[in-house]
């Protein structure tokens, strides 16, 4: 492939994750606003607390829609698993926008929202695995990090831009329209979105990987082969996206709720700075990318979470303190600098563990798995820390996991002396 058709594939294939991390992250930038909606009775963290639990409740569906994805993407191919999640990511994101609220239908109010939560879930933990396959796939040896750090860049854009409808309609938008009505808007305009990725997904070239696997009609995936023969890999994902999911959700959705709950910043502020952060955040991925091309992806693994566990108690608690936005800031950028180290380089890492016929479900399920073990509790557990009076707890969780997986990258060895992606 050339420059610009690898650029085109690789664009092309992140464009569906983008608009579905938009749709999943639309539920956590708005939650302070539809809490109420679902959750009427509690004070302001109780709301926040059932919502969470909504929020977990996706995470839960996201395994299950790794493993079905996962083995679709390995027979049918990745363009159809990314369609076909896409598609459905639509479904769950439009029932969100159309769902009447607790005081017109009672309890089937937060009944529905779990069963769109679900849909999404299914949908994001498919879309994982297919994404982080497909670009890996594409992305060429030479370079294999730097370009499949884009999954993350479109990974955060989609949250980024969930940010940015949010900034949107705080401005356009009364604080009284946004809870009565106004947080339907974003779950409308990403389930449009979702129709026209899907358009242009139809239009994408399978990868070449691929197609030499089917060309060549080799067994086809299944959950007995990858337990059965890569049991040290799939475990090694786990643990890798336990500290990854934690850490991430840590400094993103939560730090938004962080910033009005146990800070001192009103809820504009809070997403300013949040938006802010996210924008860094979105462009050192491609040279964290470039750098562990240079100096070893796991490498950098390694470093981002041993950092990464020193530093987020002192972190967190100095963004609690502290009453400038610009500290804040500063504080957060820094968390996720050494978050970046995991980030930018992780499916290109668990990509190239597997062989191709088991690859997208190798990525996909032990990814999802840790994901609702770890990422979709974060928020709960969060909470629950600060209910219970001892918010540090939460720190010092976040700090033993990310340790963890810093010691497993540090002796995984360099996946890229196996060379199983094989060559465009």
């Amino acid at each position: 492939m050339s420059p610009l058709e690898r650029a085109q594939a690789i664009l092309g294939g992140s464009a569906g994750n983008l608009v579905e991390w938009y749709d999943w992250f639309a539920y956590a930038a708005f939650s302070l606003y539809f809490a109420k909606a679902f959750f009427p009775n509690g004070d302001q963290t109780s709301q926040l607390l059932q919502n969470a639990a909504v929020f977990a409740v996706g995470f839960l569906a996201r395994p299950l829609g790794a493993w079905i994805f996962g083995l679709y993407a390995d027979r049918a191919g990745r363009k159809a698993a990314l369609t076909l999640s896409v598609a459905l990511m639509c479904l769950g994101s439009l029932i969100v926008a159309l769902v009447p609220g607790y005081d017109r239908i009672g309890v089937a109010a937060p009944a529905i929202l779990t069963l769109a939560r679900l849909l999404q879930g299914l949908s994001v933990g498919g879309e994982y695995g297919a994404s982080a396959t497909y670009m890996s796939e594409v992305a060429g040896k030479h370079r294999r990090g730097f370009w499949s750090s884009f999954q993350f860049v479109t990974l955060i854009g989609g949250q980024l831009s969930a940010l940015a409808v949010l900034i949107v309609l705080q401005r356009l938008l009364t604080p009284a329209q946004l809870d009565a009505w106004g947080w339907r808007i974003p779950f409308a305009i990403g389930a449009a979105l979702a129709v026209v990725v899907f358009a242009i997904q139809m239009g994408l070239e399978e990868s070449a990987a691929f197609e030499a696997v089917k060309h060549r009609a080799l067994p086809r995936s299944t959950t007995f082969d990858l337990i059965r023969r890569h049991p040290r890999e799939t475990a090694v994902i786990v643990v890798l996206s336990s500290g990854g999911s934690l850490a991430f959700y840590c400094y993103t959705t939560y730090m938004q709720k962080y910033l009005t709950n146990s800070g001192h910043f009103s809820r504009d502020v809070a997403t300013l700075v949040t938006a802010a952060s996210l924008v860094i955040y979105l462009l050192i991925q491609p040279l964290m990318g470039w750098l562990g091309d240079l100096i070893g992806r796991t490498r950098l693994m390694a470093l981002g979470f041993a950092l990464g566990a020193l530093t987020v108690w002192p972190i967190m608690t100095a963004i609690a303190a502290t009453r400038d936005p610009a500290v804040a800031l500063g504080l957060i950028c820094l968390a996720l600098v050494f978050l970046t180290g995991y980030t930018a380089v992780n499916a290109v890492v668990k990509a190239e563990l597997f062989p191709a016929p088991v690859r997208a479900l190798g990525v996909a399920l032990p990814y999802a798995l840790a994901n609702a073990i770890f990422g979709g509790t974060a928020e709960y557990v969060a909470l629950d820390f600060k209910k219970a009076h001892h918010e540090s707890g939460f720190f010092i969780y976040v700090a033993i996991v990310m340790a963890v997986a810093a010691v497993t990258a540090v002796f995984m060895g360099d996946p890229r002396a196996l060379g199983l992606i094989e060559e465009d």
